[in-house]
């Protein structure tokens, strides 16, 4: 049995239409209008389908489909939501694919042993609001409701999660990890080079990256730049720029196990003939090990104090996200690998570099991913692609893992 490739590719491109950015783009930010508009499409599929709907307090959207006998669901999902200019693929193939095993199950009128649950996790990317993963990340019971809704939006502090919610009708009533899973998988693009470089079907997928995430804010004094002497000078963006020189190298050593990015600096106040009075940045550290992640953070922060230090300059250090690696459970990388072999596709067992709601629901339930290629590895862009017939396969690879999963 198969999936229908070209239901779920018209679908795909169903979806891609909101939020629609040049040709195959797609920019959904959580909790926008076109959110709710990609949600109320995926509900009202969910009930043609037959699915029982529960929204919970934080917008997540389960759909069940019962099984022979009672008990906790094969789950399988991921996100609707993107990055402002973002891909058609990221999050939603991992949604959609799970909409079209159902309606493949529902066209051979199978029933599974156990139930199955549809899964479209709340914002997942967290372009707009902290964390990112924040769905599974209060389904699995790691962070406190109240706190998350009370989240504030990046560009206006007077909108909250809890009042976006409301505005476009997803503000459920169940308590998010009310409904326990016996499972869950996630389907989703590389997001990098590898698979399509080593000519790879399938990438099943070990363990996620730690993920440490933290703002930093230099505190200088705005200057003349044409009558202030370089020994009089407080410069915040000079600072800056030898902390970011610093971060970019120390990702870049021989051992190279650690990733460091400087994401975003911006100077204050930003004009051309001024001294830089502040300067904020972001730090983004990734690492599978967590001793070598906390290594890094360390040994950074220790950096920046030196540096600010010796400037006489003062700064500030906010901690946003601290994820620690994931190792999935064997039984699940191997059901991929078994479905994967069934079905005469390549594999390749591998790690990820991004992070994942399937990172969080390990703490909740045995989890794991499946990769497909992503063209040159492109993802976070309008021009993510990935070909029609890995995203067939990836969804037959879902379909025959849950197949297996559910009637175990």
């Amino acid at each position: 049995m198969k999936i229908n490739a070209q239901r779920l590719l018209e679908n795909l491109d169903r979806y891609a239409q909101i939020g629609k950015m040049g040709s195959i783009g797609v920019e959904r930010i959580a909790l926008s209008e076109e959110d709710k508009r990609a949600r109320d499409l995926l509900k009202a599929q969910m009930i043609d389908a037959g699915l029982q709907v529960h929204i919970d307090q934080l917008g997540n959207m389960n759909g069940i489909r019962k099984g022979k006998r009672e008990g906790n669901p094969v789950a399988f999902g991921s996100h609707l939501d993107t990055v402002y200019s973002g891909g058609r693929y990221d999050g939603a193939l991992g949604v959609l694919a799970g909409l079209e095993l159902i309606q493949t199950l529902n066209d051979n009128q199978i029933e599974t042993e156990k139930p199955l649950a549809l899964v479209n996790f709340t914002n997942e990317e967290g372009v707009r609001f902290a964390p990112d993963m924040m769905g599974s990340h209060v389904h699995a019971g790691m962070a406190d409701l109240s706190d998350i809704l009370n989240s504030p939006a990046y560009d206006n502090p007077n909108e909250t999660v809890g009042s976006c919610l409301k505005s476009i009708g997803y503000d459920g009533e169940m308590e998010p990890g009310a409904i326990q899973f016996d499972a869950f998988y996630e389907l989703h693009i590389e997001q990098g080079p590898v698979l399509e470089l080593e000519q790879i079907d399938i990438g099943v997928v070990e363990q996620v990256q730690g993920i440490y995430w933290t703002r930093y804010k230099v505190l200088g004094e705005a200057n003349h730049a044409g009558t202030t002497p370089v020994y009089y000078r407080k410069d915040a963006g000079f600072a800056a720029a030898k902390i970011q020189q610093f971060i970019g190298k120390y990702t870049r050593r021989k051992e190279g196990k650690v990733l460091t990015t400087v994401g975003s600096v911006k100077l204050s106040p930003d004009a051309i003939n001024i001294v830089p009075e502040s300067a904020v940045f972001t730090l983004d550290v990734r690492s599978t090990d967590e001793a070598l992640l906390r290594k890094a953070q360390k040994r950074i922060d220790k950096y920046i104090e030196e540096t600010v230090e010796a400037d006489e300059l003062n700064f500030e250090r906010e901690e946003l996200v601290r994820f620690s690696p994931v190792r999935f459970p064997l039984s699940m990388t191997d059901s991929v690998q078994i479905a994967t072999q069934s079905l005469g596709l390549t594999y390749k067992r591998m790690s990820s570099g991004a992070g994942h709601d399937a990172q969080m629901m390990a703490h909740f339930c045995p989890s794991t991913m499946i990769f497909i290629p992503s063209v040159r590895g492109i993802s976070h862009n309008v021009e993510e692609f990935s070909h029609d017939k890995d995203v067939e396969n990836g969804a037959n690879v879902l379909l025959a893992a849950v197949l297996r999963k559910s009637s175990s």
